[in-house]
């Protein structure tokens, strides 16, 4: 796996951009980059300062409270539904934040992303063009994937409020109700996506998991859905994973404890991501590293655009099967794994020879 800059330089880069208020404090603030510094030079994969996705409430507000410093922002909160769907933004949301519904980037039956230009229509009715610095937040992987969707279409600066609505709460920082119309705009910037290397195909990774001996399909689904208990949705009738694959470890021990779409093993207590160092030795013990050609997948999107979002942070490659596992169990020639491989209690079979039955309820 190629990195696009060298550790030490991201790290610097870091340090110089991370706290933008660091040269009004004088000789007070320089005694305590020293600290920083080894701090930064111990993260195994350090954040690029200019790709950096997540950010802490103070930086978002930085953001909103000096909007000269950026081109044109637009910030929203994510979930699926309309406004009045959402179990917060009309009660509480970010000043100024519209609400994007995730319905706007992704279609069913598969429930991958809209065409290239249906895309580009979508973020243009939210009044973001590719030159836009978009800030998202939202409960759910639903956010990831709105940002994912926009670094594919060009988008050039996504930021994400890491720890959502909660993080900017516990900061004390002001909310408002109701809601805020957004300013659409005629032209998103393109009609083909900037960036279509992110993305692989069901054809694609059917190529890959044949040809390339460095290529590794992770699975961000739960260890029910893993181990092919249940499909975890109640529209998507088969269970198992694509053959070949290997378990990205997202959490969720069973549906019916909690969110489909959560991400419990990459999240602290407090909902804001863990060190990738942490996620990146979880993955080492599934017998899998970021060094490999790795390609992120779930059910139908949301949950694998996290890995994916902090891989692109820190300059490190990696694509999406857009489709994952819905997609996948459609296609009845295509072979499947049921049970972990790691353990040896696996069984392989075709599509068509799955039962059916296992939608979860």
């Amino acid at each position: 796996m190629k990195r696009f800059f060298s550790g030490l330089m991201a790290c610097l880069v870091i340090l110089a951009l991370g706290n933008p208020m660091s040269s009004l404090h004088g000789q007070e603030e320089a005694e305590e980059i020293p600290a920083v510094t080894q701090e930064a030079a111990e993260e195994k994969y350090p954040v690029v300062a200019e790709r950096q996705v997540y950010h802490d409430p103070q930086s978002i507000k930085e953001i909103m409270d000096h909007p000269e410093g950026e081109d044109r922002y637009v910030l929203a909160e994510v979930t699926w539904g309309e406004a009045d769907a959402s179990p917060d933004y009309l009660k509480k949301h970010l000043p100024g934040a519209i609400h994007i519904n995730t319905d706007s980037i992704e279609e069913g039956p598969v429930w991958n992303l809209r065409s290239p230009e249906e895309l580009a229509k979508a973020f243009a009715s939210y009044g973001i063009d590719t030159d836009t610095t978009l800030l998202l937040y939202g409960p759910d992987a639903g956010v990831d994937r709105v940002a994912y969707a926009a670094l594919y279409m060009g988008v050039k600066k996504v930021k994400i409020l890491d720890g959502g609505l909660a993080a900017w709460e516990a900061a004390g920082f002001d909310l408002e109700e109701g809601e805020e119309q957004a300013q659409v705009i005629e032209d998103f910037g393109t009609t083909e996506p900037l960036h279509p290397e992110y993305l692989l195909s069901l054809d694609q990774v059917q190529e890959e998991l044949k040809d390339n001996a460095d290529f590794c399909l992770v699975s961000l689904r739960s260890e029910n859905e893993w181990l092919g208990l249940e499909s975890g949705y109640s529209y998507i009738p088969k269970a198992g994973e694509p053959k070949g694959a290997v378990w990205g470890r997202p959490g969720l021990r069973g549906s019916k404890e909690s969110n489909i779409s959560d991400m419990e093993d990459f999240k602290n207590p407090d909902g804001t991501n863990r060190s990738f160092d942490e996620i990146a030795a979880m993955w080492e013990e599934e017998g899998f590293s970021v060094e490999d050609d790795l390609s992120f997948y779930c059910g139908t999107g949301w949950r694998s655009c996290l890995p994916w979002l902090m891989m692109y942070e820190r300059g490190l490659e990696a694509t999406m099967f857009d489709g994952g596992w819905n997609e996948w169990q459609m296609n009845d020639d295509l072979e499947v794994q049921i049970g972990d491989p790691q353990s040896g209690e696996v069984e392989y079979k075709t599509v068509k020879e799955l039962s059916t039955g296992k939608e979860t309820k």
